[in-house]
């Protein structure tokens, strides 16, 4: 009898993997059955079935079967993931036992038909409408059922998702402080319900958020709240700097019966040359935004299909693109290609020659380019272009003595499925209200939404049990590796290196691999490390890539200057009935002053590259080199007075952010005492403000939080006590900065600056912000705002 051999070999997504072969041992189950999951739910629930997909069978009787049984039984008792995933897999070998072998797209197929045993589908009515409002206030008793109720739409919508932008100005009081934010919010939630409250509509406010000037509000019809669980809401700001909130998205995510569906709103960077800024804003949020859903949730919504992967050793957290479907709505701030000039689109806008338009929009451009919104859908634009017009008129801005905009489709409404045909768009049309210099925009949707049968499925799961036994393991796996010592050199800090390791099998069998912690460690590596990928299986002869990659950050910078971490560890790469191989990586860190503390700074006159990171070479190093005394540290004195001399009258000093080559490089001056090259002055002030925030220990301690609300009337006892007990090198540093900072603002007719700009960026750098928001204590990061403010527009120094 030849050996019994099943090998499923499926090249969607460009995975290569054996779902069972006979030497598998009871041993070895609960190692293989969980990392191949990952891949197998991504490939089956996640849909990809309908790709190419390649199925090779060799010789099986009955024993197959049985054998199986403890196969699943034993990762059941390794407390693995719910099994009810991977009843596709075991539903393809029934099929193939009964009906021979298929076509490979054939056998895919019915793999996909056993979802839909315990899987209804039922239709849902969506709403979602986006409006820039510029500040502006409707009249109370003003109706937004045009827009909310378009007659274009009759029959109510089962989810409503309105998106705001600008509901406040968005100058640098708003962008500090929030209360007038909350405010406008609490505005327009009720102008909403007050609509929908309308003609005996009833619905529910499930989750409202908002940051600065954006607002999202998701309602559900009051029939359906039973169906809604695990709705969550997070904000990215993207705006001055990379954070601030003048500018990013606000998401809410929800099940809906089973569905994971998720709404993100947002505003991106304005001007109409700024695409590439706009593309970065996008690909940011995305990047920044998670929910902690939890791991149970994560879990279930792998079973259900709603999130195409598993996610092994995360905390239960799921990005914007972990559901089944994502509306994304807002200003998105894309314009008219600048190739037509603005007379000619101001002239087809007016003759609506919508089509030459749509042809010329940016939007449309990257996303044919795949530079942004990759995998999303929008309805074709057959309405005018939303923006700019003059306030309470439907006439575009023209007049002689406003900034001349060209018209431009701002405000959008777009989406995405994880499974194609779950979304269709019935309505995409604009509103013609006209406070604001915007236009609001809506767009209705027929969503198929999931739900799942929990008894259907346990009865599935059941079925395949009673047909399973286990098979013992009859081959050992091989497998080299052209080296297992990597040694990244000198590191230097924020700058990633990477190298990688070829693995390849040599042996007769099909080998799986995977990295597994060290005893006692519950992480495969030390955190400056990154591997990918973590686990695989290679078929014989087959090889492939494991990369390492490591980027010294700030909290490993401040470890490895305090001695409290080294650039060395061990990684375990165990092969399932195999031996295990042991590799190491190591490097040298470049000492850096970033991450370093003032009061070791001001110790140092010579370059702290010259420092040696051992505690015997930093004995030796001190023998020789006496500590200094300095005020401060040399490095804030060198970027000071670099800025002060070429850089007060620069515009927007601060404000904008410089170029990542120069400021490695500006970085790299200060760690060896090199002169400065002619770098460009706001990649200076970048520098100044991350070496500020990078310090181990604050300019600014937490110890000396406010504690109570500071107003006009404590502002100065406050003052004078946080300066008291400043610690004496902190408080030649804070004095140093805010100084800099006051002649700074002497040029502010030329540099764009103000004094609530300025303490914006002393928050944002001289304390800790996790420190200051610890608890749910917004307000201590908005009293020390306060106090910087004071400093800056006083003589209180």
């Amino acid at each position: 009898m030849p050996p019994h051999q099943i090998s499923c070999y499926l090249t969607p997504s460009g995975y290569k993997f054996l779902l069972l072969h006979p030497a598998l041992g009871q041993d070895s189950v609960g190692g293989f059955f969980k990392d191949v999951a990952e891949v197998w739910v991504k490939l089956v629930l996640g849909g990809l079935w309908e790709r190419e997909s390649v199925v090779e069978s060799k010789g099986f009787d009955d024993r197959l079967f049985p054998s199986l049984f403890f196969f699943l039984l034993a990762t059941w008792e390794h407390g693995l993931f719910p099994l009810f995933a991977f009843f596709p897999f075991l539903a393809f070998l029934f099929m193939r036992q009964r009906n021979g072998r298929p076509s490979s797209r054939a056998g895919m197929v019915k793999v996909g038909k056993v979802k839909a045993e315990f899987t209804e589908y039922k239709n849902a009515n969506v709403f979602t409408g986006t409006w820039n409002v510029n500040a502006k206030k409707m009249d109370p008793s003003t109706s937004l059922a045009s827009w909310l109720f378009p007659p274009s739409t009759p029959s109510p919508p089962d989810i409503i998702a309105v998106g705001f932008q600008e509901i406040v100005d968005l100058n640098a009081v708003n962008v500090a402080v929030d209360s007038k934010a909350s405010q406008r919010s609490l505005f327009w939630q009720d102008t909403i319900l007050r609509t929908l409250s309308s003609n005996n509509r009833r619905y529910t406010l499930v989750q409202e958020v908002h940051l600065v000037g954006m607002l999202l509000c998701v309602y559900v019809q009051n029939k359906h709240l039973p169906h809604v669980s695990n709705v969550s809401c997070n904000t990215v700001g993207v705006g001055v700097m990379g954070v601030m909130g003048n500018k990013g998205g606000v998401s809410v995510r929800m099940t809906y019966y089973d569905s994971g569906i998720c709404f993100v709103c947002s505003h991106f960077a304005a001007h109409r040359e700024n695409v590439v800024g706009r593309n970065q804003d996008f690909h940011s949020i995305v990047s920044k935004t998670s929910f902690d859903v939890g791991p149970a949730v994560v879990k279930e919504g792998v079973a259900s299909g709603s999130i195409g992967q598993w996610r092994e050793g995360d905390e239960g957290k799921i990005g914007v693109m972990d559901h089944d479907v994502v509306w994304w709505l807002g200003d998105l701030n894309y314009r008219i290609d600048e190739g037509m000039g603005t007379e000619e689109v101001f002239e087809k806008a007016q003759r609506g020659d919508i089509e030459t338009l749509r042809k010329h929009d940016q939007l449309n451009i990257e996303r044919g380019n795949s530079n942004v919104f990759q995998g999303f859908s929008e309805s074709i634009l057959s309405f005018p272009p939303t923006y700019k017009y003059q306030p309470n008129t439907d006439l575009y801005e023209c007049r002689p003595d406003k900034k001349l905009r060209a018209p431009a489709w701002c405000d959008r409404v777009l989406w995405h499925e994880a499974d194609s045909g779950t979304v269709d768009c019935q309505v995409y049309e604009r509103a013609e209200l006209n406070i604001s210099d915007h236009k609001p925009v809506m767009a209705t949707f027929t969503c198929r939404i999931k739900n799942i049968n929990t008894t259907k499925r346990a009865d599935v799961y059941s079925e395949v049990m009673r047909s399973l036994d286990k098979r013992e393991n009859q081959s050992l796996p091989k497998v080299d590796l052209d080296k297992v010592t990597i040694d990244f050199k000198s590191l230097y800090y924020d700058n990633k290196s990477m190298a990688s390791i070829t693995l390849t099998n040599t042996g007769t069998s099909n080998a799986h691999w995977r990295l597994v912690p060290k005893l006692e460690d519950e992480a495969l590596c030390k955190e400056w490390v990154q591997v990918s990928p973590t686990f695989g299986l290679l078929v014989k002869g087959e090889s492939c890539e494991i990369n390492f990659s490591v980027q010294i950050d700030n909290e490993t910078a401040m470890k490895l200057s305090n001695n409290d971490e080294s650039l060395d560890d061990i990684l375990i790469l165990r092969l399932e009935n195999g031996r295990d191989h042991y590799l190491t990586v190591s490097g040298k860190y470049a000492r850096s002053c970033f991450g370093m503390g003032v009061r070791d700074l001001v110790l140092i006159s010579e370059p702290v590259r010259d420092v040696p990171l051992d505690p015997k070479g930093r004995i030796d190093f001190e023998a020789s080199h006496p500590p200094a005394s300095l005020s401060v540290p040399k490095e804030l004195w060198r970027i000071v007075d670099a800025i002060s001399e070429k850089g007060l009258h620069e515009k927007d000093l601060f404000l904008t952010p410089g170029f990542a080559a120069e400021v490695k490089q500006i970085r790299e001056c200060l760690d060896t005492n090199s002169d400065f090259g002619l770098f460009h002055i706001h990649s200076m002030a970048e520098v100044l403000v991350s070496f500020l925030a990078s310090l181990s220990e604050p300019i600014v301690p937490s110890t000396l939080f406010p504690t109570l609300e500071i107003d006009q009337g404590n502002i100065m006892p406050w003052s004078r006590r946080f300066l008291e007990e400043l610690p004496p090198i902190h408080y030649n540093c804070f004095v140093y900065i805010i100084s800099f900072f006051r002649e700074i603002l002497l040029y502010s007719n030329s540099n764009n600056l103000s004094p609530a700009k300025l303490a914006r960026v002393c928050t944002s750098c001289l304390i800790r912000s996790d420190e200051a928001n610890r608890g749910g204590k917004g307000d201590r990061s908005r009293n020390m705002s306060l106090i910087f403010l004071h400093f800056l527009t006083t003589n209180s120094i």
